[in-house]
C-alpha cells in the first residue's frame, strides 16, 4: 500500500504525525506472519505509549475506512485480522 491512502480527505483532521506512525507499522508488519501479529501489536502499543501517540475511536474509524478503501485484497485481510483481534 503506497502512502497516498494519507491525503484521502477523510483524515484532514488527524496529526500527520499519527499517520505517518500508521505508515512505519503498515510497513513494518507487511511481510509478518499470522502468529507473529500479536507481538509485533504488543510492541506497537509500547512504543505508541513512549511516543505519546493514541488514537480516538473515531480516528481509528476512519483511519480503517480510508485504509479498506486503499487496501490491495491481501491487505484487506490483515486489515480486517486486526481489527477483529482488536474487538475482543
Amino acid at each position: 500500500m503506497q502512502n497516498n491512502w494519507m491525503q484521502d480527505e477523510s483524515l484532514k483532521n488527524i496529526d500527520p504525525y499519527k499517520l505517518e506512525f500508521l505508515q512505519a507499522l503498515v510497513f513494518e508488519s507487511s511481510n509478518l506472519k499470522k502468529e507473529q501479529m500479536l507481538p509485533f501489536l504488543m510492541a506497537v502499543a509500547k512504543r505508541g505509549q513512549e511516543k505519546n501517540v493514541s488514537f480516538s475511536d473515531d480516528e481509528i474509524n476512519a483511519v480503517v475506512k480510508v485504509l479498506r478503501k486503499y487496501a490491495s485484497p491481501q491487505e484487506l485481510s490483515k486489515i480486517e485480522k486486526v481489527m477483529a483481534m482488536r474487538s475482543r
